[in-house]
């Protein structure tokens, strides 16, 4: 590549391995770590995470298992094992699941993950908004909006949504960070209004 730009974002399908491996709250969060911080040790990871180092090595090696972390051996020196995110993105449909219902519990549980990660992570922002800049206040938040759509243009609207964003995300890795610049995380939902709601 050329002008310093990284490599596209890899990306993986979930299969039903996988999924299956990955419901499970330490290892959410350890890929989750080794995708925003990069590379690290099982020790380093077991710090990060308040946990200790046997457990994060056991699910260290139940990822790699299914291909989603891999080692990264040209970091380590003597017995350190550095493991590293084997893709950027994850992603799936509910629906690859339909006919394995351990599968599609286990896709389950990651979405409820998801939805409590985002309270949480709404929470921390509401308890320390006052200290950031105008500018961050007035940036960062949540909205939504209504509107009357069938499956297969919500579908659209979704896809040209994520390829909003992996633009974005691009840009902002293909060089180095703009003056200012800080990690966010951004969630993208859709939900029915229930009958009760309408």
């Amino acid at each position: 590549m050329g002008n310093g730009e990284r490599p596209a974002p890899r990306s993986v399908r979930l299969d039903h391995r996988q999924v299956r491996v990955l419901a499970h709250p330490l290892r959410l969060r350890l890929l989750g770590a080794l995708r925003v911080k990069g590379p690290a040790t099982a020790t380093t990871l077991a710090e990060l995470l308040h946990t200790n180092t046997g457990a994060t090595s056991y699910h260290l090696r139940q990822l790699a298992e299914v291909e989603l972390v891999v080692e990264a051996p040209d970091l380590g020196s003597g017995r350190q094992r550095w493991w590293r995110a084997a893709h950027d993105v994850t992603s799936w449909e509910p629906s690859d699941f339909d006919d394995d219902p351990d599968a599609r519990a286990a896709i389950e549980w990651i979405q409820g993950d998801q939805v409590r990660l985002l309270v949480e992570r709404a929470e921390r922002w509401f308890a320390v908004q006052h200290e950031w800049s105008p500018a961050w206040r007035d940036a960062l938040g949540m909205g939504d909006i209504f509107m009357t759509v069938p499956p297969e243009r919500l579908e659209a609207l979704k896809t040209e949504l994520w390829q909003v964003l992996e633009r974005y995300r691009h840009e902002a890795n293909a060089g180095p960070a703009a003056p200012g610049a800080e990690r966010v995380q951004i969630f993208l939902a859709a939900y029915p209004l229930f009958k009760e709601m309408r």
